[in-house]
């Protein structure tokens, strides 16, 4: 998969902009505050509706706009695709694929993009958010018809939790339980989808972390991925290996990669049950058990107390936890590898083949070995699009495809061949194969 064509209209600093990349290596480079990352989100964004960099999408519309337009021609192999964004500040955004209206979640199904930026480090570092924010878009770029369900499950907490409060200010707690039950349910069924499917994602990239860790630093300092969930913390259920306070599910890097590709590993908890003996009902069950046993508390407190949307995921190098323990380098280390692991797994599973590698920023933030390493990892992959401030701060032994940013204008755009407004190529040959998992309703 590539990006072959960029064209963005009123996008953050961008009145007007037109960009051609190329199969392999892209560079865009600028001076601070130019533009260069503002080129890339947008890039980002056709993969997960949301910028890694800001969570509304009214800053992505430029001052004192009310609409903003992306659109990025796309490469499947031998075919392509138009795919086109609206950003309105004051209604819903709006897409097309090649020229057809669609729901903006369609658009996952037609691109996707690993981004390696500075604030991945706060996943390792930051609060639990963070982490619960990563699993998710790495289960969305597994499945994009799991956005639907984290977005359900989202609806469902908000509601119950209105409810919560609403019993808690009118001191109505025995008679809110019936009502509190039909949401019990859903939020059960939508919830044990999520935890299933977080325990198969932290299985299956239990292999590719420790490979894209080693290529990065080329020790073995064994890191781990431990699932912290509050439906066990709720039943007090044993917890596992480094989790030792919290409850948690190890995933064991005893099921390896496969011929196929990276195979899900066991999960281990408390127990030491393998998470392939796990069903999806056992799990809703254990949560609506979970949700009995904290309910008195979750009257009083007027907050839904257990659930994916509280859980965490410990990461650990040579048994001890990163945050707290591990240095900065190490840290970093680990946030690269977490994203090449994704990467990796979406490389065998997917019948697009290759994410697009978007690093924004990132060599600048590394020692000269590590940069060398990482140029390693990634050069593998059909498209790679780095952002830097100065040339010398990617490695120079290779050649490049730039891009030069200067204050919000493309000024070495390489034949851009707009197909924007009153632009040609408004007929596409051939589109690009949609990837599984689609969400069809």
């Amino acid at each position: 998969m590539r990006v072959i064509h960029l064209s963005l209209a009123d996008f953050r600093n961008y009145a007007e902009a037109e960009a051609a990349f190329a199969p392999g290596r892209n560079l865009v480079v600028g001076r601070n505050g130019q533009g260069k990352t503002n080129l890339v989100e947008a890039i980002a964004y056709f993969a997960s509706l949301h910028s890694h960099r800001v969570s509304a999408d009214a800053a992505l519309i430029r001052a004192g706009m009310d609409t903003a337009v992306a659109r990025m021609r796309v490469g499947v192999n031998d075919r392509e695709a138009l795919l086109e964004l609206e950003f309105n500040r004051h209604a819903p955004n709006r897409a097309r694929i090649n020229r057809n209206a669609q729901r903006p979640r369609e658009l996952m199904r037609w691109f996707s993009a690993i981004v390696f930026a500075p604030e991945d480090l706060m996943i390792v570092r930051g609060d639990p958010a963070g982490r619960r924010r990563f699993l998710d878009e790495a289960l969305v770029a597994r499945t994009p018809s799991l956005a639907g369900v984290l977005s359900d499950y989202d609806r469902v907490v908000r509601q119950r939790t209105a409810l919560l409060k609403s019993a808690r200010a009118n001191r109505a707690g025995s008679a809110v339980n019936a009502t509190l039950g039909v949401w019990d349910e859903q939020l059960t069924a939508l919830g044990s989808r999520i935890m299933f499917e977080r325990r198969a994602l932290l299985g299956a990239l239990s292999t590719p972390l420790q490979q894209a860790y080693h290529s990065l630093v080329e020790v073995d300092h064994e890191p781990r991925l431990i699932l912290q969930e509050t439906v066990a913390q709720a039943l007090g259920g044993g917890p596992a290996d480094v989790s030792r306070e919290t409850g948690g599910v190890e995933l064991d890097p005893r099921n390896g990669a496969t011929e196929g590709g990276p195979a899900a590993g066991d999960a281990v908890d408390g127990d030491g049950a393998s998470s392939s003996d796990v069903s999806r009902e056992t799990l809703e069950r254990d949560f609506r058990a979970a949700l009995a046993a904290v309910r008195s508390q979750e009257l009083e407190r007027a907050v839904t107390l257990v659930g994916p949307h509280r859980d965490d995921v410990l990461f650990a190098l040579n048994g001890l936890p990163v945050k707290g323990y591990a240095s900065h380098g190490e840290s970093w280390s680990f946030a690269l590898s977490l994203r090449l692991a994704v990467a990796e797994l979406l490389r065998h599973e997917s019948p697009a083949g290759d994410p697009v590698m978007i690093l924004d920023d990132v060599f600048a933030e590394l020692d000269t070995e590590r940069r060398a390493r990482l140029m390693e990892a990634v050069d593998t992959y059909e498209q790679v699009i780095v952002t830097a401030a100065v040339e010398a701060d990617v490695p120079r032994d290779r050649e490049w495809h730039t891009i030069r940013i200067a204050a919000g204008t493309v000024v070495d755009p390489h034949e851009p061949g707009s197909f924007g407004p009153g632009g040609g190529h408004d007929a596409v040959d051939g589109a690009a194969v949609p990837r599984s998992g689609a969400d069809d309703s």
